[in-house]
């Protein structure tokens, strides 16, 4: 117990004993912000010594009384609340230890310079160093402090004299080995990676043997954060020293590799430019040795002569004068020439000013439209009234027709017609399922092969700022995430708004008031009615049976005599057998497959006379079918008789005028439920129109005197062909006929075709599409037309021709339908 006791006692005496060896000494002190020396840094040789400038009285009197001791000594400790001698001289006069960081340097100052209230001296670390007491703090701050030693440097001087002390002490070395390994060689790294340290900051670790130190000397030559080198410096264990400066070691590597990485990157590129330049210059020097030079200046000097001559408005003239500055300030070579080159041939290129003569001669104008097309009055006299106004009136802004009519009427080829008639360029742009708004208003140049718009190409291709331009088939336009082209042709076909249209690619307003715009449709209820609006509308019926004999003798058969070669001298067509043709043969509204018939027997007759036959040919009525064949289409109501539930109706569909048939039949079932069952492909509100028609004859059983039970079996409808999408109200009356005719047990006159919206009260509405019914009934051999009273305006407009042959009725209620309709036998 005794021995015990003395031990204890000899161990305590040892520790007051070092406690004493840590010195403790009074200095003057200078609070910095962002200034941090380790002790021993830099070593010197081979590194120079800090450079340490501040100014002010108190520095300068710290650094006298630093200078009267033997030592040249005094110590940098960095504020808490960021304030320095620098930045506040007074606020050192109630400066307390709260206000400065617990650890800073002690240093020695090798030598010193004083200029006004600026001083400069060179110092190095000497230790690390601790406040116990601030001393004074005017005409300088002065504190006692005591001086640190490395808990390793501590634990070299312990002996130990315990076998399980030095067990503990040797796992404790290895792990101090493995973190002095790990950040030695994180440093190398960095020193490997960038270019701010030299091989010589690598190199000095291998003279460094203390952990402590080298911690020390890694943490003084990076690059790190004030507040990064403060924390080291506070840190005075070594391996938890060490093992924060891994974790700092760590993130910096990662940094200097991703910097690395970037450099690396954007070297590659400027090398790559580099080449691309060299091997430019030596291609410019072969073309200049061969006479193929592209000398940018005087591409660049003759577009400057073009932009003087040509009349551009002001903005454009704007645009390409400053396009044409940029070009002259970049290389030949340079991808963004060759944008620059396209736009200028644009701008330069364009028909600003340029236009093109109208004739104003009304009776040529007419001869030449008459020259072209058969009929078609109402157009004619629309484009010599316009012809009419513009020599009265010679600034007048374009026309924007829309010719609307089913497919081979001819309504393309007026275009041609009137172009050639008022002495203008024709330009023509399909609509046909467009869905990108871009191709009407162009693509912005930031786009990689933007082009302008078919608008802006098409002036261009016209060459002048005033042709007759068609858009063809404005109806069938689409619309996707790209955009709405009608929405973008608004601007174009409003003359309020087209003689300032800007293109995306262009990016200048381009007048486009004097363009004569001509629009096509089948249809018009699939345009827009913003777009619509815009547009005067103008109707192209088909053609009659004697239109369509008329049109293959002035037009169809002289083209096709010219297309296969052969004359009228070798071939000969009876007027007889035209008409043939047109009835037997065809059934449309316009005169296309008219056409493609007598090209048939056009080639048939080139054969001949490719085989040697010189006498004329002659075809009458009885040839035809030996050359086209059994006749492909009779009268429709041929044979037919008064079938009970079936009634005729007309209607109306983007090729012209049909008559359809409506077939009604009741199953008299025990189980019947009285419903309604419509087939043949049919829309809403034909659908809806069936059910009106049912109910509005079930309540009109005692005025047309059938059984109230007769209807209230399962109704079936059928509109033939099945496979053809019907829809719309005119149907409504033929319905209600064939649903009277199976209550009635009375069978409908089969020459008897009618058109009318059926309301639930009896009255029969108006409907359109008036004469192409007309025409498909005279072609299908009908002989009565019940029409609405309402109707009866449009007639006007109907030539006697077509009415020739037909008899009318015009009805205001079922009741008046019923007396014409039931087969009076």
């Amino acid at each position: 117990m005794e021995n015990q006791n003395t031990i204890e006692q000899e161990n305590s005496e040892e520790e007051e004993n070092d406690e004493e060896q840590l010195e403790t000494v009074d200095l003057p002190i200078l609070p910095v912000d962002d200034l941090v020396i380790f002790p021993y840094m830099p070593p010197v040789p081979p590194f120079p010594p800090h450079h340490v400038a501040l100014s002010g009285k108190i520095v300068m009197d710290a650094v006298d009384d630093a200078m009267l001791n033997g030592e040249r000594v005094l110590c940098i400790f960095q504020t808490t609340s960021g304030r320095s001698l620098d930045a506040d001289p007074r606020a050192v006069k109630d400066m307390t230890l709260d206000e400065l960081r617990p650890i800073g340097s002690l240093i020695h100052i090798l030598r010193a310079k004083k200029d006004d209230e600026d001083v400069l001296f060179l110092a190095n670390g000497r230790a690390r160093v601790e406040i116990e007491e601030i001393l004074h703090t005017e005409p300088f701050l002065k504190a006692r402090v005591r001086l640190l030693q490395d808990e390793e440097d501590i634990e070299e001087e312990e002996i130990i004299d315990d076998e399980d002390d030095t067990v503990e002490n040797g796992e404790g070395n290895l792990e101090l080995e493995a973190l002095v390994r790990s950040i030695d060689e994180m440093f190398q790294r960095i020193v490997q990676l960038s270019s701010r340290y030299q091989e010589e900051h690598g190199l000095m670790t291998k003279s460094i043997d203390e952990p402590g130190r080298l911690a020390d000397y890694i943490a003084a030559v990076l690059d790190l954060k004030p507040q990064e080198k403060q924390q080291i410096l506070e840190t005075v264990p070594v391996a938890e020293r060490l093992n924060k400066l891994t974790h700092i070691l760590a993130k910096e590597v990662d940094l200097h590799e991703l910097e690395s990485k970037i450099q690396s990157n954007a070297q590659a590129v400027i090398n790559k430019g580099q080449r691309e330049y060299f091997l430019r210059e030596q291609l410019k020097a072969i073309q200049t040795e061969l006479g193929e030079a592209d000398d940018l200046a005087s591409d660049i000097e003759e577009m400057r002569e073009r932009l003087k001559k040509a009349k551009l408005p002001q903005k454009a003239k704007k645009a390409a004068t400053k396009e044409l500055n940029r070009l002259s300030k970049m290389q030949s070579f340079s991808p963004e020439s060759t944008v620059s080159r396209n736009y200028l041939d644009w701008l330069l290129n364009l028909p600003w000013s340029k236009s093109t003569k109208d004739s104003i001669d009304l009776t040529k104008a007419m001869d030449i439209l008459d020259e072209d097309h058969y009929n078609l009055v109402k157009v004619k006299e629309r484009i010599v009234e316009h012809l009419a106004v513009r020599i009265l009136k010679s600034e007048i802004k374009g026309p924007i027709f829309c010719f609307v009519g089913p497919p081979g009427v001819g309504k393309t080829s007026l275009g041609k017609s009137i172009a050639r008639a008022i002495g203008r360029k024709f330009v023509r742009l399909s609509l046909g399922g467009m869905h990108d708004e871009a191709e009407i208003r162009g693509h912005r140049r930031t786009y990689i092969g933007s082009m302008p718009g078919r608008i802006v190409k098409g002036v261009r291709q016209a060459e002048s700022n005033n042709p007759v331009f068609m858009l063809d088939e404005i109806d069938k336009l689409g619309s996707d995430f790209r955009g709405d082209p009608a929405a973008a042709l608004l601007e174009v076909l409003d003359p309020e708004q087209n003689h300032a249209f800007t293109d995306n690619y262009l990016d200048v307003p381009f007048d486009l008031s004097q363009i004569m715009f001509i629009t096509t449709a089948n249809q018009t209820h699939s345009i827009p009615p913003p777009l619509r609006d815009r547009m005067e509308t103008i109707e192209l019926p088909g053609y009659t049976s004697n239109e369509k004999k008329q049109i293959a003798k002035q037009y169809l058969l002289p083209h096709q005599l010219k297309e296969n070669g052969i004359t009228k001298k070798q071939l000969g067509i009876s007027d007889a057998a035209i008409q043939k043709v047109v009835k037997e043969y065809t059934r449309e509204a316009g005169v296309r497959n008219l056409e493609r018939e007598l090209g048939t027997l056009c080639r048939k007759s080139a054969r001949r006379v490719a085989e040697g036959k010189t006498d004329r040919n002659k075809i009458g009525v009885k040839d035809i079918p030996n050359y086209l064949g059994p006749p492909k289409f009779d009268s429709e109501i041929a044979g037919r008789t008064a079938d009970i539930g079936v009634a005729t109706g007309l209607s109306v569909t983007p090729a012209g005028g049909e008559i359809l048939f409506v077939e009604a039949t009741a199953s008299e079932k025990q189980d019947a439920k009285g419903e309604l069952l419509i087939t043949g492909q049919i829309g809403n509100v034909m659908h809806e129109s069936a059910q009106t028609a049912l109910t509005y004859i079930k309540s009109q059983a005692s005025s047309l005197k059938f059984d109230a039970h007769a209807l209230q079996d399962d109704i079936h409808i059928h509109v033939p062909a099945g496979a053809i999408p019907k829809d719309g109200p005119s149907a409504g009356i033929t319905i209600a006929a064939a649903l009277a005719s199976i209550a009635t047990k009375k069978g409908i006159n089969p020459e008897v075709a009618m058109t009318g919206e059926l309301t639930l009260r009896g009255r029969v509405l108006p409907i359109g599409g008036v004469k192409e019914k007309i025409l498909a009934a005279k072609q299908a051999g009908i002989k009565k037309i019940i029409v609405p009273q309402g109707n009866q305006k449009d007639f006007v407009e109907i030539p006697e021709d077509i009415q020739e042959g037909l008899a009318f009725h015009f009805v205001e209620n079922m009741n008046q339908v019923f007396s014409e309709v039931f087969d009076k036998k």
